[in-house]
Parts: C-alpha cells; structure tokens; sequence
C-alpha cells in the first residue's frame, strides 16, 4: 500500500473524527474544494501549502500520524484510552428497514451457498465466511473497531 493511500484514509479518518464534510474541510483550510476530493481519491498528492495550512487550523493533530501513520491522530491523545474512537455522521449511515429477519437470512443463505452436483443428490456446500472488521457503534455518536 503506498504513502498517499494510507494517508488519503487517515485524511478520511480525520474528517470524521471531526465531524467535517469536505466541503467544510476546504472552506477551514482555505484551499479549493476539488483539491480536497481529488486527495481523498488518491488522485493528487497533498501538497505543502495544503499540509501546512492543516497545521495551521488544527495544530492538535499529529502530522506524523496523517503522513507516515506513526502515533495517534491527535497530540493529545494521550487523554483518550482508545485512538480509533470517532465520531460517526449519522447521516452518512445507511437507512436499512428489516421487516422480516428471517427473510435476509434465507437470502444471505442463498448467497454464500453452492451446490455439489457431483453426486446424485444436491448437496449444499456453505461458504465458510470469516469476520473481517467489527465496528461498536455507541450512543453518544461514536464508534470504535475492533
């Protein structure tokens, strides 16, 4: 993974752990909103003045951290016990409305499910999945993986 693809997600991590949209972001460091965008999608490389300009507005975080992905995300965060705690935009949330459980899990079944043809009878051979990332999402609008 190169240095611009870990940092266009730590950038993307620190957006959300302050609660800023792009947009916003742009506007608070006075650079150009397609200068923004273009970073997250690892399109361009920030360049000094967009750095500097970040240290100037948000002298908390800790540019080790954002460029090379040494130490926490803030200076002092030393207070926090965890440095992966952020906050969450609700509304970046997807909305899912269930109304039948048993029905997303026939569905899910359907789907990590192949059949062995090579006997006489049709077997079900279930895909082993295995967990990945586990995400706690908490009351207070924040989330912490695991």
């Amino acid at each position: 993974m190169s240095m611009l693809t870990t940092m266009n997600n730590r950038l993307k991590q620190f957006l959300l752990a302050e609660n800023i949209t792009q947009a916003q972001f742009a506007d608070n460091i006075n650079v150009v909103r397609a200068s923004v965008s273009h970073v997250l999608s690892g399109r361009n490389n920030p360049s000094f003045d967009f750095i500097k300009a970040m240290m100037v507005k948000y002298p908390r975080l800790n540019m080790d951290w954002l460029i090379f992905g040494k130490g926490r995300m803030y200076k002092d965060s030393e207070q926090y016990p965890e440095d992966r705690l952020f906050p969450i935009d609700q509304e970046l949330l997807p909305r899912i409305e269930i109304s039948n459980p048993d029905e997303v899990i026939e569905e899910q079944m359907k789907e990590s499910t192949e059949f062995n043809t090579s006997t006489d009878i049709a077997q079900p051979i279930v895909k082993q999945r295995k967990i990945s990332k586990i995400i706690v999402l908490f009351d207070d609008g924040t989330f912490q993986e695991m």
